[in-house]
């Protein structure tokens, strides 16, 4: 990325954190998320508690779990904790990996959350140094090429990007114990990109745009140039042409992803604001006519205990992130721009009010997406 493109997008970033900060707590009932008269989401102390116990109750816990493992012999049989003793909880590596941010993203919005001792034990036992050692060797074994790329890449940078500037004593020991972790994904990032030819644009875990999304977050963040300058330009070369996306095919059955609205949170990052413009509107341009209808209202779910049709209520998440950066890169008069905050509110209040099912098969992630969800600020 050239030298000023970085520095706008640091200044982005640095004015989205400000913003995110400045941000006020209502005060609602416990355990429920309700709207203000703005219809704008936001996220209260007792829920960030309730959210708090979900995280804490995954983040440790080993079985069910769904190993993303290529045993290469004998000796490669060992249980999730053996193979990753810091993220071996929630499932699979990514939920816990996003557990774990979220966890820090609470802790660092509510200090004096009634959980706090309870995440700090939590995090202290599994971000130790040691811990992570093992998971960096973890990588550099044959056959982790595509260990969890980019999907859980992409929420480990997230991860160490929750951690930086953060001054506190903890914070700072799990930012130093988790850096070389984050140094080999990233550096992963730059051996793998320059030879994918083609993006990914499925609604799941492969998606390359929503990898390289928080990549850039994580590259502005730290500085990193080189990783930033050659997401800008995978970024360009995979999706800058795009036009007339055929967005009226969503949802799939079982996305957590709208490849559509992803791809466009992706450009906003890429893009300058005219330029944005002018792309997202060749990208959808009957957005403005609130079509396609399907993109705009909350994908149906039909049975929360099945692992992978509950991934529909992630999906409603995070098109209601995406709806809420989309909208507030577009200018204020646009048309588009207030389609797309009416429909982030709608599918916000449809996907929270089924965050806590009772059933694991959802339980352990969507918390994460919807602390996303809730810490993007509404347009």
């Amino acid at each position: 990325m050239k030298r000023h493109c970085v520095s706008k997008l640091t200044i982005a970033f640095i004015l989205a954190q400000l913003l995110l900060l400045a941000t006020p707590v209502r005060t609602m009932s416990q355990n429920k998320i309700t709207t203000a008269k703005t219809d704008e989401l936001s996220l209260t102390k007792s829920e960030a508690s309730h959210f708090a116990q979900l995280a804490l109750k995954c983040v440790t816990k080993e079985y069910p779990n769904k190993p993303d493992h290529t045993i290469n012999d004998g000796n490669d049989v060992k249980s999730p904790r053996a193979l990753h003793p810091a993220f071996y909880g929630c499932f699979d590596w990514h939920s816990s990996v996003h557990g774990h941010w979220m966890l820090v993203r609470l802790l660092r919005l509510f200090p004096d959350l009634p959980e706090g001792s309870q995440i700090r034990n939590a995090l202290n036992a599994n971000l130790s140094a040691e811990n992570l050692r093992v998971e960096v060797a973890y990588l550099n074994q044959p056959n982790r090429q595509s260990f969890e790329r980019t999907y859980g890449w992409a929420w480990l940078l997230k991860l160490a990007q929750a951690l930086r500037g953060w001054n506190d004593e903890d914070g700072k020991l799990w930012a130093t114990n988790l850096q070389p972790l984050a140094d080999a994904l990233a550096q992963k990032y730059v051996g793998f990109l320059p030879k994918q030819t083609y993006p990914i644009r499925t609604g799941v875990h492969p998606n390359t745009a929503f990898g390289l999304a928080f990549a850039l977050d994580y590259a502005v963040a730290s500085g990193n140039k080189q990783l930033a300058s050659l997401i800008e330009e995978r970024s360009r070369t995979y999706f800058g042409k795009d036009a007339n996306y055929p967005a009226a095919w969503e949802p799939g059955g079982e996305d957590f992803f709208s490849p559509a609205l992803i791809e466009a949170d992706l450009m906003r990052r890429v893009l300058n604001p005219a330029e944005f413009e002018q792309w997202f509107h060749r990208f959808l341009p009957d957005l403005t006519k609130d079509e396609p209808k399907i993109l705009l209202h909350p994908a149906v779910v039909t049975d929360r205990t099945d692992p992978k049709l509950v991934h529909l209520d992630g999906l409603n998440l995070s098109r209601a992130w995406c709806m809420r950066s989309i909208a507030a890169a577009l200018p204020e008069k646009d048309a588009a721009r207030q389609i797309l905050a009416q429909a982030a509110t709608e599918h916000a209040k449809d996907a929270l009010a089924h965050v806590t099912s009772g059933n694991y098969e959802g339980e352990h992630w969507l918390a994460s997406f919807a602390v996303f969800l809730l810490s993007t600020p509404a347009p």
